[in-house]
Order: structure tokens, then C-alpha cells, then sequence
């Protein structure tokens, strides 16, 4: 039965999503656990998986566990990514990881390129997303600079540009090791309703899907891609246990380090404007960035509805983008028991919740798997606005969203939990 009946325009969950951190009594995880549950990592998307997992299994068990040490696993996570990739990943000015070497560049005609190449700074392709009418030029740092460095030293000679890092984002949850039985497509299984077939396309921001789930459609956007990945194979099989019939999959990450970078989400996000997709699921959080920002409202200027999650880093991590821009529908997660995920991130705003625990999807290797995380919530709650597509849409995922918490919109549930009935039991 419906719980809750909102008219609240999408955009607008900015001014009652209060910070998740005031509302999950955590207790303490203890000095080092955190770096204890990573272990060695890489760089690459199925090493990020797999040292999430290992984050997520310490958040299952430890009952000591803090938003604080979440977030400290969080930095810890990011700091080993970056010390086993030197070669391809560098922090920014803010700190955040990025493609070592290179800046992006917009806002800047031929004459500000003349000045940043007088600088030292070389260019390295010219890039227009023409479905978005987006353009940015690549420019590689002067030689033994560091990636900080060179953003300052550019800032100050084009004052007037809009500059960045290609920073990363990384997947958000993770899939177990334990593979149930062989799925020969789209993950079967138990579910609580029936689940209408959905005509509306909807395109994934990920990693590669599996070829036994026959994506519609499937491009690569970094090197190496596409590639079969459990995170972006498990993504896709959610989208198609809730009905959707026709998935378009960006492989942003492939074999690449720094894979997962802000060019490459933009890149994948025209491609997926041009084919005419309307909803787009991205399972991915990573730090503002300038040319994501504008490639997302460009999409939205098409008539794409983003949907976003909030990522498992915990309510004390930096809200997460895109989920974090506006008008994007920004997704955390619960349990089985309806319960809230105790390492769902943030955003600056929430809008709904969908199981992402407690529910299996399919691998690269075409088996289910148990699958934890706001990740596998985002193309739950994409099914729905597939479903619902068109005039209205905000209304028509508000009647269906069931309240959880306190009454109304909130920060630890949003407008309510959707996809009750498209939950993949394992």
C-alpha cells in the first residue's frame, strides 16, 4: 500500500536532506581497522571491487564501526589506489585522484591555448561532445610538474577559464566472491511482484556488462574497454530483472587505472544522448568536477533524467557526485528489513531509497552473487523512472514510494523506498 503521496518537484530535495551522520548512532571502529580491511590494491575497477568488498564485509561484522571510520577507510582506499598507480594517477589541487599529467581546459578560445602552451603546457586533443554541445581541450603539464602545481600555475595565467583535473570516480558497492547458481542472462530469481516489461531504453555508466546479458548496445570509453566487469555486469542484470528490455552500457573503466575519469563519464553520457536515451543509471561517486557538471546539465537540457548513487563511504565522506548536481535523482539503499545500508554515503540532496542488500545479480563470469551497496539500489530506482517515464514523472514515483523513518522526506530514506517489488532475492 502506498505510504506517501509527494509533489515535490525532483530538484528540490536539496532543502530537506539533513546529513546522515546526525541520524546513524555509530559506534567506534578502532585506529587501523580500516587499512586492516583493505588490504593490496591496484588501481583498476575489479581491484577497487574487491577491496570494497573487503570494506563492506568489516561493515557487516564490526559492530564497533563509525561514520568516522568509514570515512577514514575511504581515504585510506583512495591513498593505495594512488601509491600503486604513480605512473597514471596524481591528487589535484583539491586532493582528489585524477589522471596524472593532464588538464582540462574549457571557456578558453585560441588565445588562451596560445598562453597555456607558452606555459609550457602542450595540447593533446581538442574534444567536442557534439550531443551535448560541450567542448574541452586536453593539455598535458610541463614535464616534471606535479598535477597541483600545474592547475595553480594555469589558474593564473587564464583567469577567465574554466580548469581541472580529469578526476576519478569509482564504483559504489561491491559484489561477494561467492557465486550461486549459473545465470544464463539476466540474473533470475525470486521477486515479490510481477515486473511489467519496460520499453524505455536506459543507459548504464559503468563497467562492462558480461556478453551473456546481451546489452543492447555496449562502447568503450577507456583504454581497454569494453571489458566484462562484475560491478558493471551486476548493474545491468538489475536493470533487466526489473524489466527493462533494452540496455545501453558505457564502459568507462576497461583495463585503464585511471579509468572512471570525468572526460570519460562525459564522453559516455554524449554517446547515450546521441542514441536517444532518456534515463541513465550511474553507479559510480566521485569529486565535483567542472566538465561533468556541465556535460550533466547539458543531458538534462536533452531531456535525460540521471540517476545517481550516493555511494558507500559512509554519512561523514564528502557528498558524492553526480548524485550531488541538481535535478539528478540521487539513491542510497537498505537492506532485506528495509533497514538503511550503515555505510550509505551522502549527497547534497536524497531522493529515494531501493534494496541493495540482501540481493544477488549477475557477475562477469554470468553467476549470481550476493551484491551489497547503493550501486545496485541506482538501476532499481532507474527501472522505475524507465517505467514511469514522461509527463509527471516526479508524482508517479512519489505515489509508488513507501515512507521509511520519520514522516516525510528525509535525509537517511528520502521521498521513500521504491522497487519493493523488483527486489532480486538470492
Amino acid at each position: 500500500m502506498n505510504m506517501k503521496r509527494l509533489t515535490l518537484p525532483l530538484i528540490a530535495l536539496g532543502a530537506v536532506a539533513t546529513p546522515l551522520g546526525a541520524q546513524l548512532a555509530l559506534p567506534d571502529l578502532g585506529q587501523g581497522a580500516a587499512g586492516r580491511a583493505l588490504g593490496g590494491l591496484g588501481g583498476t575497477l575489479g581491484q577497487f571491487d574487491d577491496a570494497l568488498g573487503d570494506t563492506l564485509g568489516t561493515v557487516r561484522q564490526n559492530a564497533r564501526l563509525t561514520a568516522e571510520g568509514l570515512a577514514e577507510a575511504r581515504l585510506v582506499r583512495l591513498e593505495r589506489i594512488a601509491r600503486a598507480n604513480r605512473a597514471t594517477i596524481d591528487k589535484d589541487a583539491a586532493g582528489d585522484l585524477a589522471r596524472r599529467g593532464e588538464l582540462l581546459l574549457m571557456d578558453g578560445g585560441a588565445d588562451a591555448i596560445a598562453t597555456a602552451q607558452r606555459a609550457g603546457f602542450v595540447v593533446l586533443s581538442r574534444e567536442r561532445l557534439d550531443d551535448l554541445g560541450v567542448e574541452v581541450v586536453r593539455l598535458a603539464v610541463p614535464s616534471g610538474m606535479g598535477l597541483a602545481r600545474a592547475q595553480g600555475v594555469l589558474a593564473q595565467a587564464l583567469r577567465g577559464a574554466t580548469i581541472s583535473a580529469d578526476t576519478l570516480n569509482f564504483p559504489g558497492g561491491a559484489a561477494s566472491g561467492r557465486a550461486g547458481a549459473r545465470a544464463g542472462g539476466a540474473a533470475t530469481g525470486g521477486a515479490t511482484g510481477a515486473m511489467p516489461p519496460i520499453a524505455t531504453p536506459v543507459g548504464v555508466i559503468d563497467g562492462g556488462a558480461t556478453p551473456a546479458l546481451k546489452p543492447a548496445e555496449m562502447r568503450g570509453f577507456a583504454r581497454g574497454a569494453p571489458k566484462a566487469s562484475d560491478h558493471g555486469s551486476a548493474v545491468t542484470s538489475l536493470l533487466q530483472f526489473a524489466g527493462v528490455q533494452r540496455v545501453l552500457v558505457a564502459d568507462v573503466y576497461g583495463s585503464d587505472p585511471a579509468g572512471g575519469n570525468a572526460l570519460a563519464v562525459a564522453r559516455a553520457l554524449d554517446w547515450l544522448v546521441g542514441k536517444g536515451v532518456k534515463v541513465v543509471s550511474v553507479s559510480l561517486v566521485g569529486p565535483p568536477n567542472p566538465l561533468l557538471a556541465r556535460a550533466v546539465a547539458a543531458a538534462q537540457g536533452r531531456g535525460a533524467v540521471i540517476v545517481a548513487a550516493v555511494g558507500n563511504d559512509g554519512p561523514a565522506a564528502p557528498p558524492a557526485y553526480p548524485a550531488s548536481y541538481p535535478g539528478v535523482i540521487a539513491v542510497t539503499a537498505v537492506d532485506g528489513r528495509n533497514r538503511a545500508l550503515i555505510e550509505a554515503g551522502r549527497a547534497l540532496h536524497l531522493d529515494y531509497a531501493a534494496p541493495g542488500a540482501d540481493i544477488a545479480a549477475t557477475n562477469a563470469a554470468g553467476r549470481r552473487v550476493k551484491v551489497r551497496g547503493t550501486s545496485f539500489a541506482t538501476p532499481l530506482v532507474a527501472s522505475r523512472v524507465a517505467l514511469k517515464w514522461g509527463a509527471g514523472l516526479g508524482p508517479k514515483l512519489d505515489a509508488e514510494a513507501i515512507d521509511l523513518g520519520v514522516r516525510g522526506p528525509d535525509g537517511t530514506y528520502g521521498r521513500g523506498l521504491l522497487c519493493t517489488i523488483c527486489r532480486p532475492v538470492r
